[in-house]
């Protein structure tokens, strides 16, 4: 008992701080507040106690976690006025595509249905029937619009390494921007929707220019978007725990941090004590340029071999 109370004695004296600037406006609505390493910095307290701290904030709603910006001043909600009831004339598959877009990138894809998307658009559920078909159309014509609204460049970069680079960085971008994009798309079974396909198509075309033979071209067109697709997803599985933890992975580490600590110095992990939290969603973007970059050498030292 004496334990829990001595470990929790510095966490509400960071609590209280970051509170008092909450109150006095030194920290508005929408601002970051300190992270848990400038936590540490500033009040000397270990990450487990400053990651608590921040987790007690939320818990009384001074603050909320927004996916990728951190720990935010929470901003007063206002009530939002009902939607306006659209006319059937009104009511386009654009605007249902945009909404249901719009509701995956910041909701998850879990949180797309027809009968909540027909609430936000005040209609009649059935009413969307008349423009799509049903859930597994709706998902084509996200994915359409998602890739339509970004295209590959019209005039192509000069050579086959440029190419490459250009669609896989711009797939990147993509899942990114668009978390819930990776699960939709699938190498095994792909959807037919002719913007994804053109990404397949041209890294055909720029795999023919390295003189590879067939079976290496087609093993290399699946390999590439499988890398980029597997970072996506682990990268749109953080989004989700922090979606639904309210807690960063920076902040998950500093919880852990006993734990980890306890498992590194027992000796079985000596490669993994060096590098420890090095692996961390904030990484990833150094992660895919050095994974692009590394398998588009071996594309051309396996071509020097042909």
């Amino acid at each position: 008992m004496t334990e829990v109370q001595d470990d929790q004695r510095p966490a509400q004296r960071v609590v209280a701080e970051l509170r008092r600037r909450i109150t006095d406006g030194v920290l508005r609505p929408g601002d970051r507040v300190p992270s848990t390493r400038q936590i540490v910095r500033d009040f000397g307290v270990a990450m487990a106690t400053a990651s608590r701290a921040l987790a007690l904030l939320r818990e009384e709603g001074l603050i909320v976690t927004r996916p990728g910006s951190g720990s935010v001043v929470r901003v007063p909600e206002s009530r939002a006025p009902a939607a306006p009831r659209l006319s059937s004339r009104d009511l386009t598959r654009a605007k249902i595509i945009a909404v249901a877009v719009a509701v995956a990138d910041r909701e998850g894809i879990e949180a797309v249905s027809m009968r909540g998307l027909a609430g936000r658009l005040g209609v009649a559920a059935m009413s969307l029937y008349h423009h799509v078909a049903g859930r597994d159309e709706l998902e084509l014509l996200m994915i359409n619009a998602v890739f339509r609204a970004q295209p590959l460049a019209a005039v192509l970069p000069e050579g086959w390494r440029a190419q490459l680079e250009e669609i896989y960085r711009l797939q990147w971008r993509l899942y990114r921007r668009h978390p819930w994009l990776a699960g939709l798309l699938s190498l095994t079974r792909p959807p037919f929707v002719p913007e994804a396909m053109t990404h397949s198509e041209r890294t055909f075309a720029a795999l023919a220019q390295l003189g590879l033979s067939p079976d290496e071209r087609k093993r290399a067109a699946l390999a590439l978007p499988a890398l980029v697709r597997g970072l996506a997803l682990t990268a749109a599985e953080d989004v989700r725990a922090e979606r639904e933890t309210r807690m960063r992975t920076t902040d998950w580490w500093a919880a852990m941090e006993s734990e980890a600590r306890k498992n590194f110095r027992s000796g079985n992990f000596p490669h993994l004590a060096s590098v420890e939290q090095a692996v961390l969603a904030e990484d990833l973007e150094d992660v895919f340029e050095y994974s692009l970059m590394r398998y588009l050498d071996g594309l051309a030292g396996l071509a020097e071999q042909e």
